[in-house]
């Protein structure tokens, strides 16, 4: 116990003084190596640092990124919005409906919310203050949207998952199409209302003509999509064998068909992206750290026992992980969150009898409403940022989200089939 009291200080200390996450990670488990187990070589240390993000499945981390930032300056994502808004923008509230499968749509090839947020908002937030949806739920729906992107595969966030639990990254993805999908229509419920309330009007109907000249237009971007689901599902691909593909897809679909992508434009999208990969994997090398440390201490096997001592079940156990990732996603970002939380909670999970797929969707819910969440959730800072809109006025849109995001974590934990019918009708 004094172990597990001295890496949450020095964490949270480290956290409150404003060190970058990465020391945050890495300095406690320093700690607990100089003072618990000094005769550990120090070799051992850069063995693990090291080993632990030296694993293929990793590779389709920086294949997804780049991908993301490809089509968000290009025009892979407007084509496929542009789709959706044709086939449902005439229903009432149709605009929101839109940017909800737009975020969808577009999750579905990149992976990753904050690129979703920043590629979706400049589309459809004036669409949707010309239809008549107020401020700041139109800025409240764009945020919250973009979550989905962490549950509709391929997810960035499932395939650390995987990799830290040894879970399938393939059946992760196949559960997250559904929760994903529950997750949509609880916000599409919720445009559904606002624009009654607000007395939204109809868009004037497409005729099937412009729908099929929509569907030839976006041909190539739905190949995205195609390409990465359809590859995975069928086995065709792995998952970071389907991460290479897209980026070779999207740079000949953005540079020859569309004739987006111009070299000094490619050279700033890999640019960003490589900043995004070495940031994304400096946290995953020090996590593994981390892990090891907590491993090697027996944190689980101490929380399993206290579970024990109070009798607590997996009622209770499921609880608590809501309670534990609900308040890291307040403070920090969600791949810490879940480098720091997943490793004492996974081994207790499987102790308790918990579906390892249904395990990792309550956690990836929560670090997506942990993306939403005052005070620091990232999604807010770069729709502010895409905008120029105070962070406090999408905060206010946001509250009405939050709960419903709340009402479907509470679903999908405590209804374990949700997450794991489909990856048991696809894979057995």
């Amino acid at each position: 116990m004094i172990l597990i009291a001295l890496v949450i200080l020095a964490a949270v200390l480290l956290l409150v003084l404003g060190f970058e996450m990465f020391l945050v990670l890495g300095v406690p488990a320093l700690m607990i190596k100089e003072f618990f187990y000094g005769n550990l070589p120090d070799p051992v240390l850069a063995q693990k640092i090291l080993g632990g993000i030296n694993h293929t499945t990793l590779l389709a981390i920086p294949f997804f990124i780049l991908a993301a930032e490809l089509m968000g300056a290009g025009q892979i994502a407007s084509r496929l919005t542009g789709l959706v808004k044709t086939m449902i923008g005439h229903l009432r509230g149709g605009m929101g409906y839109t940017t909800i499968g737009g975020s969808m749509a577009f999750g579905s090839v990149s992976g990753s919310a904050p690129a979703t947020v920043a590629a979706m908002a400049r589309m459809v937030y004036p669409e949707l203050r010309k239809a008549g949806f107020s401020d700041r739920f139109s800025l409240g729906l764009i945020v919250s949207s973009a979550e989905t992107a962490l549950l509709i595969p391929p997810s960035i966030t499932f395939i650390i998952y995987g990799w830290m639990t040894g879970t399938s990254v393939a059946k992760l993805f196949v559960g997250g199409l559904a929760v994903g999908l529950v997750l949509g229509v609880a916000f599409a419920v919720m445009a559904a209302i606002e624009a009654r309330r607000s007395g939204v009007e109809r868009a004037p109907r497409t005729s099937w003509r412009e729908r099929l000249v929509a569907i030839r237009q976006s041909g190539w971007a739905l190949g995205m999509p195609f390409i990465i689901l359809g590859g995975i599902y069928s086995g065709y691909f792995t998952p970071t064998e389907a991460a290479a593909v897209s980026v070779i897809y999207a740079i000949l679909v953005e540079g020859l068909v569309f004739r987006e992508l111009t070299w000094r434009k490619l050279f700033d999208v890999t640019e960003r992206a490589a900043i995004s990969t070495a940031i994304i994997f400096i946290l995953l090398a020090m996590g593994s750290l981390l892990s090891y440390f907590i491993t090697l201490a027996q944190v689980p096997t101490a929380i399993t026992n206290f579970l024990e001592a109070i009798h607590a079940g997996p009622v209770m156990f499921l609880l608590i992980v809501n309670v534990c990732f609900l308040i890291a996603g307040m403070f920090i970002d969600p791949n810490s969150a879940l480098l720091i939380l997943v490793p004492p909670l996974f081994p207790v999970a499987m102790a308790l009898g918990i579906d390892p797929v249904h395990f990792g969707m309550v956690v990836t819910l929560n670090i997506s409403i942990g993306m939403i969440t005052p005070p620091f959730g990232l999604d807010i800072f770069v729709a502010s940022s895409t905008l120029s809109k105070p962070v406090m006025t999408i905060i206010s849109g946001l509250w009405p989200f939050i709960i419903a995001n709340l009402i479907v974590l509470a679903i999908i934990t405590y209804v374990p089939d949700i997450s794991t019918f489909l990856p048991r009708l696809v894979f057995g």
